[in-house]
C-alpha cells in the first residue's frame, strides 16, 4: 500500500475539526469576534460579507469563500466595514447557544468551527500553517466545497441519526480540502513539510520515508527514486522542505518517538521501531532533537497527565459562536 504521509501527519496531529455554530443576517450588521484559542474556520454558505482581522483591511468574501485563521487576531464579519459591530460574546451568550440571527436573517449564512490539536504533537500543523488562508468559491475546487458545505448546513439542520457524526466528518473533510487549495494555490512559496508534501518531484522519496521509517535509507535510494542524482535530489529536497532528506527522516522519527513515549512504550521497544540499534544510540539522537532524553520526556508527560486528570490543568470554557477552547 502507498504510503501517505500527509494523512500520518495529520493522524500524528490529531487534528480533529468541528463545526460548532454559525449565524444568519439581514440589513446592515456586523459582528465581533475575540483572539480564538485554536485554529478557526468559517465559511459563507449564502450571500457575502467583509471580514476585517485586526490590524488588516476588509477582505471581502462570497457565497462558497471559506477562512482559516491560526494567528492570534481577533476579528470582524460586517455586512459594512463601517457598520458598528456587536460583540460575539454577548450575541452568542446563554448556555448551550451556538446558532443567531440578526435582523431578519434573510440576506447572509454563516458556518464556523475550530480546529483542535493535541497539545504536543499539533505543534508539527501548527507551526508550519500561515497565520491566514482564504479559499474562495470559484476556484476549481469550489464544487467539492459547496458540497461539503450543503451536507454541513443539511446535518445541523436536522435530527436524523448520526447528524453529529456525520457532521464531525464532514467538517473534518472541509479542512482538508482548505490545506489542499492552500497548497495547490502556494506552490513554489516557502519551504518545510507541508509544501514538501506537494511536490511531486520529491514526493516519492516522502512516501518511501513514511512507509518504513527504520530503513536505513541512504540518500542514493532515495534520489534513484524521484529519479534524480544524488546531488541534484539532495538540492531540491533542502529547497523544498528547509532540511537535508536524512535530516527529515530523523525528525519524522523523533516525532514517532514521541508519539510512542506518550502512550507509554518501553525506551527498547521504540529504538528497534524506529530503526535503531541500541537503546543508547537512540536516547543520543532522541535528546539530541528534543532537548531532553527518552525517560525524561516520558517521565514529564505523565507527570502532565495526573495533574490533568486531578483537574489541576486546562479550563474548558465557552467563547463567541460556541467554540469549546482549552485555556
Amino acid at each position: 500500500m502507498i504510503a501517505d504521509p500527509f494523512s500520518q501527519i495529520l493522524r500524528l496531529a490529531r487534528a480533529e475539526t468541528l463545526v460548532t455554530g454559525g449565524f444568519t443576517a439581514g440589513g446592515p450588521w456586523a459582528i465581533r469576534f475575540p483572539v480564538p484559542k485554536t485554529i478557526k474556520f468559517f465559511a459563507v454558505v449564502k450571500g457575502g460579507c467583509w471580514v476585517i482581522l485586526d490590524g488588516g483591511a476588509p477582505i471581502r468574501f462570497e457565497t462558497g469563500d471559506v477562512g482559516l485563521l491560526s494567528a492570534p487576531r481577533a476579528f470582524v464579519l460586517a455586512s459594512d466595514p463601517d457598520v458598528s459591530p456587536v460583540d460575539a460574546m454577548t450575541l452568542f451568550s446563554g448556555v448551550g447557544r451556538t446558532t443567531a440571527q440578526l435582523g431578519d436573517g434573510g440576506d447572509f449564512a454563516h458556518i464556523g468551527g475550530h480546529v483542535l490539536l493535541d497539545p504536543a504533537s499539533g505543534r508539527l500543523l501548527a507551526d508550519v500553517l500561515p497565520p491566514w488562508i482564504h479559499v474562495h468559491g470559484n476556484l476549481p475546487a469550489a464544487v467539492t466545497f459547496r458540497w461539503l458545505l450543503d451536507r454541513l448546513v443539511e446535518e445541523r439542520a436536522s435530527d436524523l441519526p448520526g447528524a453529529e457524526l456525520a457532521s464531525t466528518q464532514l467538517a473534518q473533510l472541509l479542512f482538508i480540502q482548505i490545506l489542499r487549495a492552500h497548497l495547490a494555490g502556494r506552490r513554489g512559496e516557502g519551504s518545510g513539510w507541508l509544501r514538501a508534501l506537494s511536490d511531486p518531484r520529491i514526493a516519492p522519496a516522502l512516501r518511501l520515508m513514511h512507509k518504513d521509517p527504520a530503513r536505513a535509507w541512504h540518500l542514493e535510494d532515495l534520489a534513484a527514486a524521484c529519479a534524480m542524482s544524488r546531488t541534484t535530489f539532495a538540492e531540491r529536497f533542502r529547497t523544498v522542505a528547509g532540511v537535508a532528506p536524512l535530516a527529515y527522516l530523523t525528525q519524522w522519527r523523533m516525532r514517532l518517538a514521541e508519539q510512542a513515549l506518550r502512550a507509554g512504550k518501553s525506551v527498547a521497544s521504540i529504538a528497534r521501531s524506529i530503526g535503531y540499534t541500541s537503546e543508547s544510540a537512540f536516547s543520543n539522537a532522541f535528546k539530541r532533537e528534543t532537548g531532553k532524553s527518552p525517560k525524561s520526556y516520558r517521565d514529564c508527560n505523565a507527570r502532565n497527565r495526573s495533574f490533568a486528570e486531578l483537574g489541576g490543568s486546562d479550563e474548558t470554557r465557552i467563547l463567541s459562536d460556541g467554540q469549546v477552547f482549552e485555556t
